[in-house]
């Protein structure tokens, strides 16, 4: 029988100053160096920059162990090496890595002798190699100053426009030996397709050999314990293979499945998929099991659209990229995982994606997807760079996706494989041409190896080359028009108004920044006083010019802050505004827009910047807009001429991609992504800010599931008397739209009038003025506190009740008075 043996404990590293320091394994050098104390926590103030010398250092792993000797084959495993190592077994090579995001196998049988063994693994220092390569090969341009598009490791660990800059190296995922004889499973590659009724799991197996006696091979599909049918023939006695192994494949069909659905469309029944492997004596050999889901899923292209089928159902795509939660892999946990999951399923997302800078997501991260019903993009690992085609990288890159294809090919929940993120673009409109000057940037990866080996390995998915990327070469990639694109000048150059100028047919990246949590600041800060530009806030700061982009945006629509409290909520509101702005357009757009992918619902460590969950997990007030402009019914109030959006419309051809201004007055639109038809009766007035009303009407409509309906108002409610004074608003049940006709900057707000109750875990708020975007924050009395809303905007005599979770009971006067209970007309002129 197989047996495989952690090889985790034991350790110590050696490097610069270091001598024999106790090491964890899985881990990494900074979190070792972190916990004994010898570097300061890097997320703390400026103390990242104190640890540059880390990346630059060559580092020595060492244990020893003991083992029996009995079988003929045993492998050092190594799932993970991060990054360039030579690794040895009692003074003797084994092998050398050069590849973060794949895994290595040594036959150290030979190596081995009874008593103590001694494993080592030298990393050498990422820098010293990428800069290496870089000189060998000419260098090519990035976003950043940084060799990470010449070293197969995670990019961001070079740092990013939201991450630091440390640099790691150390045995980052599961290692150790394993003991076989006879045979091996050395690939798995499970195809599953649904079509007509009909389920089918196709196994293909290929087999590594220590001796040529026949094998059994055996496949069982259950739900619930019983076995399904199982049609075709079991690869059984094989007379004679090398030692790459030999391949069988097994068809396993079921008649009507249950099938797994995205979350929100169905349930994702999953079932169990067990392989095994027998000596003709009988003798289990090896083992291996995955969960499968039947569903088909493909990508309508038609008319330049970009729409995404699941189950021959079309799904507007509610989606977050996805960066690594942590810079230090072995932090993230799958407890931690399922938190940020269910934040991500809390607010009404139905689909990540996992960014090109980071890694190929682990198994935790796709259980957890199949189980919850989440929707998954992967892109390749590549990002904002060329990257060069000569060796030794384009051979480390060829096996990487290999394996990382055969890996996730059981997973209902992976949709979609994308060739890189920006690259694309980058190449058009970044100024690479002339400094490449004819040297290789990977257009071969993404048009020739990777579809290649998508193909090949996993035909029942997509593969798109790149994000973004207009459906041919021909297109410039960022067209709107056509696929995918990112919106990024709204957040470099221009307002967050300008995302109604965009007709799009797929939005999979746009994003505006914020500070994170208040409680987060303090705890990584030490700042006094806080301010803007305090140094660890600028520190903590990594975007271009990122302060002065947050006060543009600021200046376009609120009023000036007064000191840091009002920096800190107006930051925090305006990016919740802009991005629910800019998703509740693209949803009113449907069916020419079929999603959105916002930049990005996570973060890695204390940063400003464009998540809605920040680095310690604290839900900023975009994550209350997200869950709102992500609900299944979005009620929306849209500029509109009455002419249609929808490309061909009679009255009004308006061609898809287009960057026209949005005109007309504003029009109810009401989309339903839910799975019943929707029956929309909406009360919609104009009122002054003493909340009486000036103008009604009654608006009615059935929407369809996966429809829009676009009801426009009567003129005497969409035309404002009073622009400074005047706003609309639409209810339908529990479902709520406002207008304002004027930027808050420029609405003479009346001075806060309300009153509050407070309950053991309440706070209610009730309003004797216009109270707008109300919001408690609660964390900055007590850091384990949050609340279940924010930015609740109240008409006089109106109430809302703050629901306060966690932490310990708060000081009631402060609990209700400014810095914690905001709203913005406590600013006044």
């Amino acid at each position: 029988m197989t047996e495989y043996h952690p090889l985790h404990d034991g350790w110590t590293i050696s490097g610069a100053d270091v001598a024999d320091l106790p090491a964890k394994v899985p881990g990494c050098v900074h979190t070792d160096l972190l916990a004994a104390g010898r570097v300061e926590d890097p997320y703390l103030d400026e103390n990242e920059t104190k640890q540059a010398w880390i990346g630059r250092t060559d580092w020595t792993y060492r244990t020893s162990f003991r083992t029996d000797l009995d079988a003929p084959r045993i492998d050092l495993v190594c799932a993970g090496l991060d990054t360039v190592a030579d690794v040895e077994v009692n003074g003797e090579a084994v092998g050398r890595t050069a590849n973060m995001h794949r895994s290595y196998r040594f036959d150290v049988r030979p190596l081995l002798r009874p008593g103590d063994n001694e494993l080592k693994i030298k990393f050498s220092s990422p820098y010293g190699y990428a800069e290496a390569l870089q000189r060998e090969l000419g260098d090519r341009p990035s976003a950043y100053a940084e060799p990470f598009n010449f070293i197969r490791k995670q990019a961001c660990n070079f740092g990013w426009d939201w991450g630091p800059t440390l640099v790691t190296a150390g045995v980052w995922q599961p290692i150790g030996l394993h003991s076989w004889r006879v045979a091996r499973l050395a690939e798995v590659r499970p195809q599953v397709t649904v079509a007509r009724g009909v389920g089918r799991v196709e196994l293909r197996v290929r087999l590594e050999r220590a001796a040529e006696e026949p094998v059994t091979i055996r496949a069982v599909l259950t739900r619930g314990g019983k076995p399904m049918q199982i049609d075709g023939r079991v690869a059984g006695r094989v007379a004679q293979a090398t030692v790459d192994g030999i391949e069988a494949l097994l068809i396993l069909t079921v008649d009507e499945p249950e099938l797994w659905w995205p979350r929100g469309y169905g349930e994702q029944h999953l079932y169990d998929l067990e392989l095994t492997v027998d000596s003709a004596a009988g003798e289990r050999l090896d083992t291996w099991s995955r969960r499968v889901g039947f569903r088909s899923v493909r990508i309508d292209t038609a008319d330049d659209a970009f729409t995404l089928v699941v189950n021959d159902v079309p799904v507007f795509v509610r989606g977050v990229n996805w960066i690594p939660d942590d810079v230090f892999a072995d932090r993230i946990t799958r407890d931690r995982l399922a938190t940020r999951f269910r934040q991500a399923a809390d607010a009404n997302v139905n689909y990540l994606r996992v960014w090109g800078g980071g890694r190929y997501e682990s198994e935790d991260f796709y259980d957890l997807a199949d189980e919850m019903g989440f929707l998954v993009g992967q892109d390749f690992l590549f990002a904002c760079a060329a990257y060069p085609e000569e060796e030794p990288l384009a051979g480390e890159i060829e096996a990487e996706a290999r394996e990382n294809v055969v890996r996730l090919a059981a997973r209902p929940s992976l949709v979609m494989w994308t060739g890189n993120n920006e690259n694309l673009w980058g190449y058009e409109d970044w100024g690479w041409k002339p400094v490449l000057n004819g040297r290789t940037w990977g257009s071969g990866y993404y048009h020739r190896l990777l579809p290649r080996i998508v193909a090949e390995l996993d035909p029942s998915r997509p593969y798109w080359p790149g994000s973004p990327y207009a459906g041919t070469p021909d297109r410039h990639p960022n067209d709107p028009a056509a696929g995918t694109t990112h919106v990024w000048d709204v957040w470099n150059t221009d307002d967050y108004t300008k995302y109604a100028t965009y007709r799009p047919r797929f939005v999979a990246e746009f994003g505006f920044q914020a500070p994170p949590a208040y409680a987060t600041l303090r705890r990584a800060l030490s700042d006094d006083p806080l301010a803007p530009d305090s140094p660890g806030m600028v520190h903590h700061q990594k975007a271009a010019d990122g302060d002065a982009k947050l006060a543009r945006g600021l200046a376009n629509h609120l009023p000036p802050p007064r000191d840091f409290d009002d920096w800190h909520y107006l930051t925090q509101l305006n990016q919740a505004r802009a991005l629910a702005f800019g998703i509740e357009h693209f949803r009113s757009l449907r069916p020419l827009c079929m999603g959105t992918i916002m930049w990005q619902l996570n973060d890695c460590w204390p940063v400003t910047s464009w998540a809605a969950v920040d680095g310690d997990g604290r839900k900023k007030p975009l994550w209350f807009a997200l869950r709102d402009a992500y609900a299944d019914r979005l009620l929306t109030l849209q500029p509109r001429s009455g002419r249609e959006i929808t490309p061909g419309g009679p009255d009004r051809p308006v061609e898809p991609g287009a960057v026209v201004p949005p005109d007309g007055p504003p029009a109810l639109v009401a989309v339903n992504d839910g799975t019943g038809p929707w029956t929309v009766t909406a009360i919609v007035t104009r009122r002054n800010l003493a909340g009486e009303v000036l103008a009604g009407a009654d608006l009615a409509a059935t929407v369809e599931p996966g429809g829009a309906v676009t009801l426009p108002l009567p003129a005497e409610v969409a035309t404002a008397d009073d622009p400074a004074t005047e706003l609309i608003v639409a209810d339908c049940g529990d479902e709520r739209a406002w207008w304002f006709f004027a930027a808050d900057k420029d609405i003479a707000w009346p001075a806060p009038e309300f009153r509050t109750e407070v309950g053991d875990s309440s706070v209610t708020v009730t309003a004797g003025t216009i109270l707008r975007a109300l919001t408690l924050y609660p964390d900055r009395l007590d850091p384990g506190a949050e609340v279940d809303r924010a930015g609740v905007t109240l008409l006089p005599g109106e109430s809302v009740t703050f629901t306060v979770r966690g932490g310990d009971p708060l000081d009631l006067a402060a609990l209700t008075s400014r810095p914690v209970l905001r709203c913005v007309n406590d600013i006044l002129k």
